[in-house]
């Protein structure tokens, strides 16, 4: 097949690397949220200014630019505040120049496809791999108004990137528009204001090994008590020894508790942020370790029970069980969600599907589950897809990256591994191969049921139509069937399977007993060794 573009190789996901849980600061006094906002508000001004600086150094900037750094907020705060500030504001340059990038290759790609389309004449038809000319002289000309527009968008962030410039906006770009449309977003503006001071607070501390509890600025004991290293100018609000101040309420993790505890009381490095949830007037603190990745499985022992095909789509998953032979066994299986609502709604949903997903891959039996490795960072473009609205809105909506993240981290607490495929032609070669021979009057099967026995069989190395389909004039046991359900590795799978004896199948015939003439079986074809005499007439008197 001519035009295929070469299939990647199916790999075992690693494990994650890194742990967080979170939980909430409850029984907290007036005078512990007092002290709380002041230190927040005070460090988060030097977050400010620290990462104004960076953005101002640009390429530039070096190991001693950022020692020089630090070393101006440690008399505003400590040595491990400034350190923990100046990591951060690291952290969000280079998340910003990552962002800068993958825009400049987005107006690229618009780019690109406006100049093909606006040089192909009216009406032309578009192929497979490129798209075809636009339909009238009024949408010409409005793509033509699109691509200065463009091009103009891509010389600026070539400037930029070119300069090292970043555009950060502390407590996020999105929630600074809100201000702009509060009636909208039912906020007044004095809640607006408090929910964007409570974004652009600083009470984050990274963890120190070696240090009682891990952590010498935030430090939380294994009873759950929790004290803060106050900076210097906030020092007369301490009440412990060492400038230190002590919360009246305790935290305990529900999740990963014992393994937090574990680490705390052996002082290995553990990192909190607390954050202020300004609508529901709660606190909550986040823990975070880093921990090493579990050992992946080769990828002959995940697949010695058979595997889960999982496909995604933009309301359900799509799993269905394969053995090791690649055969699909059992009945399909859809775990549904919903995606509208907020952030919260939607991540809910989306563990709620997986939590299922995964007791059911275990009552199986089965170590394996293969998903795709979907990228739809260049199909978002409304240059590419043209007036396919709701298409575009369908590929942005699905949780390709957050649906990775949480699966892979929720396997590795239950022992699953997690394969990602290549997604090129699973749903087409899936319906093509799968989804009528498995459909009867009783069970239908869907496109995506079909797409996830193709995900499955991709990650067990076989292909994805069911069998080679021997000559027509010969599609019968006389010559014997090529197929191709056995192994990779047995030898003549894709030649023809002679097998000896008659069209049963039975025990071969014996040559010289076939040669000979040999006596009918029926009853009107028995030979009677006896002679038959005519006897005389009788004479009678």
């Amino acid at each position: 097949m001519g035009g295929l573009r070469e299939l990647a190789a199916p790999c075992v996901v690693p494990g994650p690397s890194g742990v967080a849980v979170r939980t909430r600061l409850k029984q907290l006094s007036a005078a512990d949220e007092e002290v709380l906002r002041r230190v927040g508000v005070h460090l988060g001004a030097l977050a400010g200014r620290d990462l104004k600086a960076r953005c101002r150094d640009g390429l530039e900037h070096d190991a001693g630019a950022w020692a020089a750094r630090k070393r101006e907020l440690t008399p505003l705060s400590s040595a491990r505040w400034a350190g923990a500030i100046t990591k951060a504001t690291h952290d969000q340059w280079a998340l910003a120049r990552r962002c800068t990038l993958a825009h400049l290759q987005c107006l690229q790609a618009g780019v690109r496809t406006l100049r093909h389309r606006l040089a192909l004449p009216l009406g032309s038809k578009g192929s497979k791999k490129a798209p075809g000319g636009y339909r009238s002289r009024r949408e010409w000309h409005a793509k033509a108004r699109r691509l200065h527009v463009l091009e103009d968008r891509l010389e600026r962030e070539r400037t930029d990137w070119t300069a090292g410039t970043v555009h950060v906006v502390r407590g996020g770009k999105r929630l600074a528009r809100m201000r702009h449309q509060l009636p909208a977003a039912r906020l007044t503006e004095l809640q607006w204001r408090a929910r964007w001071e409570a974004e652009r607070w600083f009470l984050q501390a990274d963890g120190e090994s070696g240090k009682r509890y891990g952590n010498e600025t935030l430090r939380i004991s294994p009873d759950g008590q929790v004290s803060i290293r106050l900076p210097a100018p906030l020092k007369q609000w301490a009440n412990a020894p060492h400038g230190r101040y002590v919360l009246t309420g305790r935290i305990r993790f529900a999740h990963r508790g014992p393994e937090w505890a574990d680490r705390v009381a052996a002082n290995r490095a553990v990192a909190y942020r607390i954050h202020h949830d300004t609508a529901r007037g709660r606190w909550y603190v986040t823990a975070s370790w880093h921990r090493p990745a579990s050992p992946a499985l080769p990828l002959a022992a995940a697949l010695a029970h058979g595997v889960i095909g999982v496909d995604l789509n933009a309301d359900h998953l799509a799993a269905r069980r394969l053995d090791v032979h690649g055969n699909p066994t059992g009945s399909p299986r859809r775990f549904s969600y919903d995606l509208t609502g907020t952030a919260d709604h939607r991540d809910a949903q989306l563990r709620h599907a997986l939590t299922r997903l995964l007791h059911w891959a275990r009552t199986c039996g089965v170590r394996a589950i293969a998903v795709e490795d979907l990228d739809f960072t260049t199909e978002k473009t409304r240059e590419k897809h043209g007036r396919k609205k709701r298409f575009r809105q369908l590929v942005s909506g699905l949780p390709t990256g957050r649906l990775r993240a949480r699966l892979v981290s929720m396997a590795d607490r239950t022992g699953i591994t997690i394969i990602a495929v290549d997604p090129a032609y699973t749903s087409r070669w899936g319906a093509q191969h799968w989804q009528k021979p498995l459909t009867s009057k009783n069970r239908r099967t869907t496109r995506h049921d079909a797409a996830s026995i193709a995900i499955g069989r991709r990650a067990q190395g076989y292909r994805l139509r069911r069998r080679t389909a021997p000559p027509r004039a010969h599609r019968s046991d006389v010559h014997g069937h090529r197929i191709v359900q056995a192994t990779p590795d047995a030898p003549g799978r894709e030649e023809v399977r002679r097998l000896p004896g008659p069209r049963t199948r039975s025990v071969p015939p014996d040559a010289e007993r076939t040669r000979a003439t040999r006596t009918p079986t029926t009853v009107r074809g028995v030979r009677s060794e006896r002679e038959w005499v005519q006897d005389s007439l009788l004479l009678t008197d």
